[in-house]
Formats: C-alpha cells, structure tokens, sequence
C-alpha cells in the first residue's frame, strides 16, 4: 500500500492537543483501510508532518475529517527509502509522537544538511601535485565519515574536495561539524600539510529523492558553506532555533548568492 506524509499548520496547537488528534485519527482509520504510523511535531515552525499508509491520498484525509476536523495543507506520496533516508527510524512514544535517536525529546521533523568544503584543495593540488593532494582528500573522507558515524550523520555524496551530509538531530549536525575540525587538527601529523574545512549547515524540509536532498534548505547549507573561514562552521537561523544553548555567535544578515533578500547567518562558537 502507498506511504503517503501529510503536513498540518497548526500553530499555537499544544502537544496534547496533537496526540489527541492523533489517537482520534487511530481510532476511525480502519474504517478507510488507513493507517497513521507515526507523526513528527515542529512546535517552533508550526508544523505536524503525519506518516500513514492508505489507498489514496483523499483516504488518508477523510480520515483526519472525520476524526477531527484538522484537514491536512497537503498530502504527498512517498517512497519508502524517503523515511528511512530523510525522517529516520526513531522510537515512537505511546502518543504516537516520533522521538529524537537516543533522546526522549520529540522529532521536529525537520531535517539539517551539512556541507564540508577542503580549504584551497586546487591550490593544494598545483602545490603539491597529484598524489599528495589525493592524501588529503583521502584523510578529509576517513575523518569526516568516522565522526558522521558517531553522530548520527549519513552521507549523500561526495563532491571531490568535501561531502553532503543529512542529520535527524540538528544538535548532533552542529556536535558533528565541531568533532570535524577537532579531529582534523589532531591528524595534521599525518599529511604533508594540515587538513582544514569549510562547513555549513541549515535546516528544513529538504526534499529527497532517489537518495539525494534537493531546495532551498541544501542551497543554503551550501552558500553557507562557501562563505564560512577556513576552520570556521557557518548555520542558519533555523538551525540555531533547534538548538537552545548558547554555542552561536550571531553574524548578523549577510546577501548570498540566489537568495533574493540577506539570510540571518550564524557562526558556531569554538570550543576553549
């Protein structure tokens, strides 16, 4: 049967008002052949993103009629590999809330990318010439693979000199991107010269497909990416509303490229 997400505006809405709304929708679904897996809540951007399997996607929405009366703004099919890639597995609370991996914090939904970028890699390259250049690139792979791994990141792609990475947990993109450079500067030894980054990230609701993320989420984390210094983690502001401590220095509005009006950037803090 088809996976079908549904995306609810439902700002000022309470957590229990959305579990009720969710223990409704389970309670009438049978009668429809529907069936509401799971739902992610995003307090801060006013959003309920429900999973459900069903025939159709009206089903799915009569279900939500005749349960509560809360209609969904819109209905998409999914792929499969969509929830696996994109939203993760997570635990499921009784409610029927999706949970943080290894949090018992509610999922928001929404999803961070990061990028890293090889400071001065053709430089690098007419430098040093081939082989050692490809030395640094190998170590920048090994490093940042490794902490994605310890950090709940997965890799999208590589992009030659830097990857693409998606987190469930905008807390654990930031705690990857400083365990990035942490660990580059601790194997400096081990190339003819150190190893610095580029990164930047931003959250949102990227969108997949076939296993890569596309909009104005990925456009961002890129730009971002691009404009950060040499050692240096540049977010957006979405992604600083995720994480509530005070690790971010606000860098104040910046013009980036394809973006019509100046993005609020922020820069992650150095650990002392």
């Amino acid at each position: 049967m088809p996976l079908f997400i549904d995306i609810h505006e439902i700002a000022g809405a309470t957590v229990e008002e959305i579990a009720d709304a969710h223990v409704k929708d389970v309670s009438v679904q049978d009668q429809y052949g529907v069936s509401y897996v799971r739902y992610w809540l995003n307090e801060s951007r006013g959003k309920v993103f429900c999973l459900c399997s069903a025939p159709d996607a009206e089903a799915a929405q009569q279900v939500h009629r005749e349960a509560h009366g809360l209609l969904a703004e819109r209905i998409i099919e999914v792929d499969p590999d969509l929830v696996d890639g994109m939203l993760g597995g997570g635990a499921v609370a009784p409610t029927g809330a999706t949970l943080l991996p290894r949090s018992a914090a509610l999922d928001p939904g929404t999803r961070t990318i990061l990028f890293t970028d090889i400071v001065g890699s053709t430089a690098l390259t007419q430098r040093l010439g081939d082989r050692a250049a490809m030395e640094i690139v190998d170590l920048h792979d090994r490093v940042v693979r490794d902490v994605l791994g310890c950090t709940g990141g997965r890799e999208v792609k590589h992009l030659g000199d830097g990857l693409m990475a998606v987190f469930v947990s905008a807390e654990d993109a930031v705690r990857g991107a400083t365990d990035m450079h942490a660990a580059l500067r601790d194997a400096a030894h081990r190339t003819v010269e150190p190893v610095r980054i580029r990164v930047g990230a931003a959250a949102g609701e990227p969108i997949e497909r076939h296993g890569d993320f596309f909009g104005s989420t990925v456009q961002l984390a890129s730009r971002l990416c691009m404009h950060a210094a040499p050692g240096q983690t540049l977010v957006s502001s979405s992604l600083v509303t995720l994480c509530a401590d005070p690790r971010f220095v606000d860098l104040g509005e910046m013009a980036l490229k394809g973006f019509p009006e100046p993005v609020r950037v922020h820069a992650v803090a150095k650990e002392t």
